[in-house]
């Protein structure tokens, strides 16, 4: 995949010295001056989003959720920028266009402490959604705002300027930049720079592009008083315009919906991606890099863009993800991300292909821009803000894919190179536009009859939870995602499952405390259903930290182990790293970490910081446990690699699954697991209850992983 990665960067670069050299070949200094500005900005644009989202992912719960909701504040505030540089280039003559924006400029430099300080951090259970849009306002919000701007002004300038020349390769060249800054990331700036050394390089690169920005207006400066921006605009428009007519209201309309779709699916697909595989970098600059190549491609040249081959691949897709949603659960992760990405891609082109065609002559430049972002935004607030609210479980998704379906089908309608008037659609096609919408309503379908059957559903920021009956265990199920969080059986309800009995690493080291020292005092960060709460006795103290609400009313609700345990039992909300900083000391006996959301991994609870704080809670004989099943990544790299920069000991636990011989698949009630002990003390960890299940082999110094909050990077991890 790196290498992947890196062969993507380094066709985007070739990219960018072509259309350099068509620049010099067209319009000299002046076009090279607009471009690199361009590039720069664009380049700096994309490179906050996924540093910024990086640097405060730790303090929200390292959830889905971070990013979708810094998407949603970037695309608003991008839609912001392109609205100003329509209202000043429509209303402003050009001097007056450039003394506002210079003094735009010189006002961001003021902002260029991008990273926001520790006085940010959540203190309580407050709204995060909230809180983001406004840590990100107040840190990045001016100088991405003025970064925002520079697309669609830059452009219109240079067509005044070079009315000879096109200047929507400037637009292609703006995405090329856009693109090699998010590869760059988890492929370059990620594994080598920490996030400090990252913020100060971006804080140089805008002061660059500041530079290169105040270069463009004095070259607008220079322009002779006397020509009319109107009028250079009209001469343009009568030489290269395609169609000089006004746009219409249904032009918006269709332009706005097509951006909101493609817009719609990027949210969504990196939704569905990163809550049940991991919310890093990689899986989210992947989907927008896709979504900006398509935009390159669509519009740097009309020959990448085939209607036919498109709408004919997004259908067959499209039928992938249904397969995927409905079968694919344990399908090869590398073949899972290729249909989740190809389907976005696909759709995207299909979007972007169509607004290519669509685009309009270079007087309603601003506007057409404009609608874009606005239709871009509408698809954030739909998925960050409003589908929470209205829909119990990610539907987005689907109804994205129902609207992809309707521009395939409205594609092929109208393109009559496939048939003609006389001849009927070819059977193939019939069928699989039938396929098609059969496919996904099916699939949505079942989702609906899933929520309707389920005991409960719910979902607020940190995702989707549903309380389900098993009747082949006879229990009750908690699921995040398509992950199984707890089981309850109905007629053993006191019997700890799944993760957590008796032969777990976890339930051993229970019992191996609990045979030297009553009462214990235990700190669970993740409650899921309580299934821990199955091994309190009279006198012992539980103390839970949850930072998702819902999870605590649903535990307490539907399952009794909160409830028939004898054990004091204390539920603190809140992100549990947050919470223990800012605790005294708790003298636990054991600390067991279990706080993975679906089946992602919060890196901030496994950094060298983390752990230094986990052992000022810890008694000098004390464990900590820490929960690494996991299907897609090899935690044990990151766990051995703190035991030795912690000076602490490690051992690692495995159990089997357990296979139901009727069905000949997993058990539900003993899945299997993997478990790391950490103590101080190293006789704490000789003990034959661990050695029947400890792994054999040390993982050698050179497979070591030490994450920091500085700096971690799950793809060093990736279990193929």
């Amino acid at each position: 995949m790196r290498r992947f990665l890196q062969h993507t960067v380094y066709s985007a670069w070739h990219r960018l010295r072509f259309h350099m050299t068509q620049f010099r070949r067209s319009a000299r200094g002046t076009a090279v001056l607009f471009a690199t500005t361009v590039f720069v900005s664009a380049f700096l644009l994309f490179q906050i989003q996924p540093l910024i989202s990086k640097a405060i992912l730790p303090w929200f719960g390292g959830t889905p959720g971070v990013w979708t909701t810094c998407m949603l504040f970037f695309q608003t505030l991008l839609c912001g920028g392109y609205m100003y540089s329509h209202l000043l280039s429509a209303k402003l003559p050009i001097r007056w266009q450039a003394v506002l924006h210079v003094t735009l400029l010189f006002l961001s430099l003021a902002f260029l402490n991008i990273l926001p300080s520790i006085l940010w951090k959540p203190v309580g259970a407050e709204s995060p959604a909230f809180r983001i849009v406004v840590l990100l306002l107040s840190t990045v919000g001016l100088p991405y705002f003025v970064l925002s701007t520079t697309g669609p002004l830059l452009l219109r300038w240079f067509s005044l300027i070079e009315p000879a020349s096109s200047p929507y390769r400037l637009y292609a060249l703006s995405n090329a930049g856009s693109l090699v800054a998010l590869l760059s990331y988890p492929v370059l700036f990620e594994p080598l720079m920490r996030i400090s050394i990252q913020a100060n390089s971006w804080s140089v690169g805008f002061c660059v592009f500041v530079a290169l920005c105040g270069a463009c207006v004095v070259r607008l400066w220079r322009m002779p008083k006397s020509i009319d921006q109107h009028s250079e605009a009209t001469k343009y428009t009568e030489r290269h315009s395609r169609n000089s007519r006004p746009v219409s209201i249904g032009t918006y309309a269709v332009w706005f919906s097509l951006a909101m779709v493609a817009s719609t699916m990027l949210l969504a697909e990196t939704n569905e991606v990163c809550q049940d595989v991991a919310v890093i970098p990689f899986l989210w600059v992947i989907p927008l890099s896709l979504y900006l190549l398509s935009f390159i491609l669509c519009f740097e040249s009309d020959r990448w863009y085939r209607r036919n081959w498109y709408a004919f691949g997004t259908a067959v897709l499209v039928l992938a993800v249904c397969w995927l949603q409905s079968f694919g659960f344990r399908t090869f992760l590398p073949l899972q991300l290729v249909i989740y990405f190809g389907t976005l891609f696909s759709i995207c082109m299909l979007c972007h292909g169509e607004l290519a065609r669509m685009r309009p002559d270079p007087a309603s430049l601003t506007a057409f821009y404009l609608t874009l972002s606005a239709g871009g935004a509408g698809g954030g607030l739909f998925v960050g803000l409003l589908a929470p609210m209205i829909f119990p479980a990610f539907w987005e998704l689907y109804l994205g894919l129902l609207a992809a379906c309707v521009i395939v089908v409205i594609v092929y309608a109208d393109h009559r190179g496939w048939t003609s008037e006389d001849q009927p659609p070819p059977l193939l096609w019939t069928g699989l536009a039938i396929a098609l919408f059969v496919g996904v309503g099916t699939v949505f379908a079942a989702a609906i009859m899933n929520y309707t059957e389920s005991i409960a559903m719910v979902r607020n920021f940190y995702g989707v939870l549903e309380v389900e009956t098993d009747d082949i265990e006879d229990a009750v199920v908690l699921r995040h995602g398509r992950i199984m969080h707890g089981i309850q059986l109905k007629g053993i309800p006191s019997l700890p499952t799944m993760y957590y009995g008796f032969n777990t690493g976890v339930g051993r080291s229970i019992e191996e405390l609990r045979d030297r020292r009553i009462p214990l005092r235990i700190g669970l960060v993740g409650l899921g259903v309580g299934t821990l709460a199955a091994y309190g006795k009279a006198g012992d103290t539980l103390r839970f930290y949850e930072i998702n609400e819902n999870v605590t009313r649903l535990a307490r609700r539907h399952f009794t182990f909160l409830k028939n345990c004898p054990s004091t039992v204390e539920i603190v909300h809140g992100d549990a790293r947050l919470v223990l900083e800012n605790e005294s000391p708790q003298e636990f006996d054991l600390l067991v970490l279990d706080a993975f959301s679906g089946d992602a991994i919060p890196t901030h609870l496994l950094t060298q910081e983390a752990m230094q704080s986990y052992l000022r809670h810890l008694r000098p004989h004390g464990l900590i446990a820490i929960h690494i099943s996991n299907l897609h990544f090899d935690l044990r790299r990151v766990t051995d690699a703190l035991a030795v920069a912690s000076n602490l000991h490690a051992i690692t636990l495995e159990t089997v699954p357990v296979m139901d011989p009727d069905t000949d698949t997993q058990s539900l009630i003993d899945p299997g697991s993997r478990w790391v002990l950490l103590a101080r003390d190293p006789e704490l960890l000789n003990r034959r209850r661990y050695a029947e299940i400890a792994a054999r082999a040390p993982l050698p110094d050179e497979r070591h992983v030490l994450w920091t909050d500085d700096f971690s990077n799950l793809i060093e991890v990736l279990d193929w």
